[in-house]
C-alpha cells in the first residue's frame, strides 16, 4: 500500500518538476533572445546598470531550471537528500518573494522617492558614450507612453543645461524637435504614467502572483509528501 502511494506521488512529483524545468527553459530562452536581439535595450537605473529585463529572465530561468532538475532527479531516484534540497530551495524562494512583497507595500512611499531620484540621476547618462541601452530605453518609454521626463519635462533642462528635451518627447517626431517650444512636447510625467499603467493592470499582476504562489505551494506539498512516503517505505523495508 505504501509502495503504491509512493509510486503515485512519484509520478506527480516528476510531472510537476518536468513542467517546472520546461518553464525555466522557456524563461531562459526568452532572456537569451532578448539579450541577443534587444541588446541595446537596458535598464533605466543608473545605480543598477545590469538590472535589465534580459538579465533578470536569464537568472530566473537558470534558477528555475536548476530547482526543477533537482526535483526531477529526486523523484526518479526517490532520493531523500535531493527531495529535501528541492523543498528547502523552493521554500526559501517562496519566503523571499513573500518578504519582498510585504516590504514593497510597507515602504511604497520610500521606494517611490528613491526610484524617482535614481531615474533622474540616470537621465544625465542619456546620449553619453557606452549608454546606448539606457538611451534607447528612455526613448521607447517616452514614445510609447507619451510622456517626458521622470516627474516633469523640465527634468531634461538640468541634463542639457538648456530649454530642450530629447526628440522622443515631441508630440510629432522630427529631427531636433526637442529644441522647439514646450507646447510641442508631451507634458505627462513618465514615472506617474507608467505607475498608473501598472495600477490599471494590477489585477493581471495579482493573478500572476497568486498563480505563482499556488504552483510553489503545490511543489512544496508534493516534495514533502514524497519525502514522507520514501521515509515510510524505507521503514517498512527495514
Amino acid at each position: 500500500m505504501a509502495r503504491g502511494c509512493l509510486q503515485g506521488v512519484k509520478f506527480l512529483m516528476f510531472a510537476f518538476n518536468l513542467l517546472f524545468w520546461l518553464g525555466g527553459c522557456g524563461i531562459l530562452g526568452v532572456g537569451i533572445w532578448l539579450a541577443a536581439t534587444q541588446g541595446n535595450f537596458a535598464t533605466l537605473s543608473s545605480s543598477f546598470p545590469s538590472l535589465s529585463a534580459a538579465n533578470l529572465l536569464i537568472v530566473t530561468g537558470t534558477f528555475v531550471m536548476a530547482i526543477g532538475f533537482v526535483g526531477c532527479i529526486g523523484a526518479i531516484k526517490e532520493n531523500k537528500c535531493l527531495l529535501l534540497t528541492f523543498f528547502v530551495l523552493l521554500l526559501l524562494v517562496f519566503l523571499l518573494e513573500a518578504t519582498v512583497t510585504v516590504l514593497f507595500f510597507a515602504y511604497t512611499d520610500k521606494i517611490d522617492r528613491y526610484a524617482q531620484q535614481d531615474l533622474k540621476k540616470g537621465l544625465h547618462l542619456y546620449g553619453t558614450p557606452g549608454n546606448v541601452g539606457l538611451t534607447n530605453a528612455w526613448s521607447i518609454i517616452q514614445t510609447d507612453f507619451r510622456c517626458c521626463g521622470v516627474s516633469n519635462y523640465t527634468d531634461w533642462f538640468e541634463v542639457y543645461n538648456a530649454t530642450r528635451v530629447p526628440d522622443s518627447c515631441c508630440l510629432e517626431f522630427s529631427e531636433s524637435c526637442g529644441l522647439h517650444a514646450p507646447g510641442t512636447w508631451w507634458k505627462a510625467p513618465c514615472y506617474e504614467t507608467v505607475k498608473m499603467w501598472l495600477q490599471e493592470n494590477l489585477l493581471a499582476v495579482g493573478i500572476f502572483g497568486l498563480c505563482t504562489a499556488l504552483v510553489q505551494i503545490l511543489g512544496l506539498t508534493f516534495a514533502m509528501t514524497m519525502y514522507c512516503q520514501v521515509v515510510k517505505a524505507d521503514t517498512h523495508c527495514a
